[in-house]
């Protein structure tokens, strides 16, 4: 059997036609353990994420996490899953959907699509439709502010794995970090100054973005600086002195080092220390999701006032928000230039048999 894959038609006419990827990081099925199982054994299989000698890992995968965590991390999904269900499954596919209509508008007839890195819908199931739609040229964007190799670069790393099972591959362009791009500061700074016209400015801001082991830096991964990046940038895009906010990192797992200072542990001595109110919000993510919905939004809030605190209020990620769409959007057609001038027609129609592949 070949270990190529069969690939769709060629349009006999040459017409140059776009495809977009929004990819996130990935979502389980369903807040069940035997969902979480197969989920977690996909990320945490994965050597970007643990970089821990693999026959080692293996056994520890699979005779101890396996085992243990499903149950607990299926808790944590339930109390944050809606009627809609993943809370970042439903951003990404909004934010899709939102980025096709501003595109559209302004004279763009891409093909806009979203997929996770882990879970579905997968990153080459969806490569393999948008080539079916007849997408010759592909950006992918993987939506995570800051580069790191245990995200930017296992999207990476996926997309090569799906490059090697096809013959005839579209032209191909990958996305970086945005970490400094100033519509995304500017998206940031705006959630921040509209919460608090809204509900009042705490004493102490809060950024709290997710953490990577220490070593990963250490080897040349550029994660923490650009997360130190996005914070100086957005303090001074508010104005605020250094003792006004706090960065932190949070979702700490296993017993190395990871990036300090730890969320749960900063907050509960801010608590300590006399500071009674903080706002509270995570630059790293794009959507909400588990990480804060039910890390910060819940275990963090209740380790604060159990420690002292009396207001702790969590500012929401950009999800559907104009200015974050707006941000995509500026993304999109910097990253894809030339692409857009030579785009198929607005007039253009796909052969009638596609034209529902990527709705």
């Amino acid at each position: 059997m070949s270990r190529y894959c069969p690939e769709p038609p060629r349009d006999p006419a040459g017409v140059r036609r776009v495809g977009v990827l929004l990819v996130n990081l990935g979502t389980p099925a369903a807040p069940t353990a035997a969902a979480l199982r197969p989920y977690l054994a996909e990320f945490l299989s994965d050597p970007r994420v643990v970089e821990i000698p693999r026959p080692i890992w293996q056994l520890i995968l699979h005779g101890v996490i396996l085992r243990t965590r499903p149950a607990k991390s299926a808790a944590k999904y339930a109390s944050i899953w809606d009627r809609e269900g993943s809370p970042l499954a439903v951003h990404t596919e909004r934010q899709a959907k939102l980025l096709k209509g501003y595109l559209g508008q302004s004279g763009h007839s891409l093909v806009i699509d979203h997929a996770m890195r882990y879970g579905k819908p997968a990153v080459g199931d969806k490569l393999d439709a948008l080539m079916a739609a007849g997408c010759n040229r592909v950006l992918i964007l993987p939506l995570y502010p800051q580069y790191a190799g245990s995200t930017t670069g296992s999207v990476a790393d996926a997309l090569a794995a799906w490059m090697c099972k096809h013959r005839s591959l579209p032209e191909l362009r990958l996305g970086g970090s945005f970490h400094s791009e100033p519509a995304y500061i500017s998206a940031l700074e705006k959630s921040v100054r509209l919460h608090w016209q809204r509900q009042g400015r705490a004493q102490r801001l809060v950024m709290s973005f997710h953490g990577v082991p220490r070593f990963v830096t250490e080897r040349g991964d550029p994660y923490e600086s650009e997360c130190r990046a996005t914070a100086k940038k957005l303090a001074d895009a508010l104005r605020l002195t250094p003792d006004e906010y706090l960065m932190t990192f949070q979702s700490r797992f296993g017993r190395a080092e990871w990036l300090q200072p730890y969320t749960q542990a900063s907050l509960i001595e801010l608590a300590k220390s006399g500071v009674k109110s903080v706002d509270i919000m995570c630059p790293g993510f794009v959507s909400d999701c588990l990480e804060t919905l039910e890390e910060i939004g819940m275990e963090c809030r209740a380790d604060f006032l159990a420690a002292g605190g009396e207001r702790f209020t969590y500012i929401p990620a950009l999800n559907e928000s104009t200015d974050w769409i707006h941000c995509l959007q500026g993304l999109v057609e910097r990253k894809a230039g030339d692409w857009l001038a030579a785009e198929a027609p607005r007039t253009q129609q796909l052969h009638p048999a596609r034209m529902n592949e990527i709705e």
